[in-house]
């Protein structure tokens, strides 16, 4: 099992723990801005699962996002805060996966914080909207998929590994332990 990953030849497994994984969610999930935000027992149209724009993510790992308070996301999060969170930064690398546990929460001081006019697009009333709440996520557990010096690096030793026939891919992967 895992032959492509045993054919590499440097490391291309790292496990992060502690300030290095929320250095790494955090880097990601700035990067690819937008994830799927999946909650258990979907009770809308989407069954459970819609996009989202990453507000923050903060110092501590957070990740908060805006809601409407009458949203079914919201009130799926009621019945069951667990979360998963899937990012994709570009087109062959920066894949993240999430478990965490949501917050919701209607905290004026972060709501001033976090606005942002296009946000009007969703709250007509602006910030001061009374439909608007924040959602703040604290990922428990993860794992990451990307690459080591970028995307043309990437590519270079890919081209390179085809034509010696030779797993030669740029790429990193671990588990993620806030």
């Amino acid at each position: 099992m895992d032959s492509i990953n045993k054919n590499q030849p440097e490391e291309n497994r790292r496990d992060l723990r502690g300030m290095d994984a929320i250095a790494r969610i955090r880097a990601m999930a700035q990067a690819a801005k937008t994830c799927f935000f999946a909650t258990r027992g979907g009770e809308g149209p989407s069954r459970g699962v819609r996009p989202m724009s990453v507000l923050q993510a903060d110092e501590a790992g957070h990740l908060w996002f805006m809601s409407a308070a009458d949203s079914y996301k919201n009130a799926e999060l009621a019945d069951d805060s667990e979360v998963k969170l899937y990012f994709q930064v570009g087109t062959h690398s920066g894949f993240l996966e999430l478990d965490g546990v949501a917050r919701v929460s209607r905290d004026p001081a972060k709501i001033d914080e976090l606005w942002d006019l296009t946000l009007k697009t969703w709250f007509t009333e602006g910030k001061d909207d009374p439909r608007i709440t924040l959602i703040d996520v604290t990922p428990r557990a993860g794992y990451y998929w990307d690459t080591k010096h970028g995307e043309a690096v990437a590519g270079a030793r890919m081209l390179v590994g085809a034509a010696i026939g030779r797993t030669l891919d740029d790429s990193i992967e671990g588990r993620l332990l806030p």
